[in-house]
């Protein structure tokens, strides 16, 4: 076997859940798509095995490409919110490269449309600079950018910048955070899964009530619930601020676009609430950004089919030279 003989290996691979899929043609969507629990294997390679023993009947891929949450080395990874670390030179497949997840999100954009995107203001993403970000196990953000033979992917570390609060009870928030011990807060602890968990707890604190341990999932689905209810709307009000904080540093006059586990499981609620306004809400750049839609991405599994664009691309060029 010789580096990009098919099938080929895409994942996408988060602190909580390793999603898994073959490409059996050239420009094929990715098939035969799992999901494993990363807590139940030990290491990426043994995740990758039991994906490949149990889901697709034991084929060995030519070429593999996968996504991970967290900072990329060269063939050297470590997640960010998980104990998996080592190099792809691991897994024994001919040719396997390596994405963060935002970057490999960024790349299915262009691959996006109709009913894999929800509006959430602005006009429609267009031409030009593309971000996209999200909230899932921790916060990532990343951008594509065009260049002459299509386009180029931005990797980032966006989530860990600080927390952007503006309104007076965001200030009190992260006031309380620091007095549980949180001495410096960045936007992923409140913009993501345990963001929002650590978030409800602070507003608790903050509003001077006693609140059950709920997860997160317990807390975006109790929409009768007052706390909870501010608790979702402060994120959003947040997540915006931190959109278009994005959008200007990246210049992201093609679209910012919304991805992770989060989000699509209250996409009512955030086309409903202040994200918006808080995303246009910069005194000296607020016609710059009202100018730039945003979108949240509702595809199944976006990163796959990144991870199998960018495979594609590469595997054109190598065919080519």
């Amino acid at each position: 076997m010789s580096a990009f003989d098919l099938p080929w290996l895409v994942a996408d691979i988060g602190g909580t859940n390793a999603r898994f899929g073959l490409v059996t043609s050239l420009g094929a969507p990715p098939s035969n798509v799992a999901v494993l629990p990363g807590a139940d294997h030990p290491t990426l390679p043994d995740a990758v095995t039991a994906y490949l023993a149990t889901h697709a009947g034991g084929v060995r891929p030519g070429a593999a490409c996968l996504a991970l949450a967290g900072p990329i080395d060269g063939d050297d990874y470590r997640l960010t919110n998980s104990s998996w670390a080592g190099s792809v030179r691991d897994l024994g497949i001919p040719y396997a490269r390596l994405l963060n997840d935002f970057e490999a999100l960024a790349v299915s954009l262009p691959h996006l449309e109709g009913a894999d995107l929800v509006s959430l203001g602005g006009p429609a993403p267009g031409h030009g600079v593309k971000a996209v970000l999200g909230p899932g196990t921790g916060l990532g953000v990343g951008g594509l950018v065009p260049v002459d033979d299509g386009w180029a992917p931005i990797p980032g570390e966006g989530g860990h910048v600080t927390v952007p609060v503006v309104e007076p009870k965001e200030f009190e928030v992260v006031r309380a955070l620091r007095a549980q011990g949180l001495p410096h807060v960045v936007a992923e602890h409140l913009l993501s899964g345990p963001g929002l968990v650590r978030l409800h707890r602070a507003l608790a604190s903050v509003n001077g009530v006693a609140a059950p341990d709920l997860t997160a999932s317990d807390i975006v689905a109790r929409v009768d619930d007052s706390l909870c209810a501010e608790t979702v709307e402060v994120f959003c009000g947040l997540l915006g601020g931190f959109a278009g904080n994005v959008a200007l540093t990246l210049g992201a006059r093609g679209g910012v676009y919304l991805g992770g586990g989060v989000l699509p499981r209250i996409v009512e609620r955030v086309r409903a609430s202040g994200f918006r306004a808080r995303f246009e809400a910069n005194p000296d750049m607020a016609a710059y950004l009202a100018g730039i839609g945003t979108a949240l991405i509702v595809a199944p599994q976006p990163a796959l089919t990144g991870a199998a664009a960018w495979l594609s691309r590469r595997a054109r060029k190598e065919l080519v030279s």
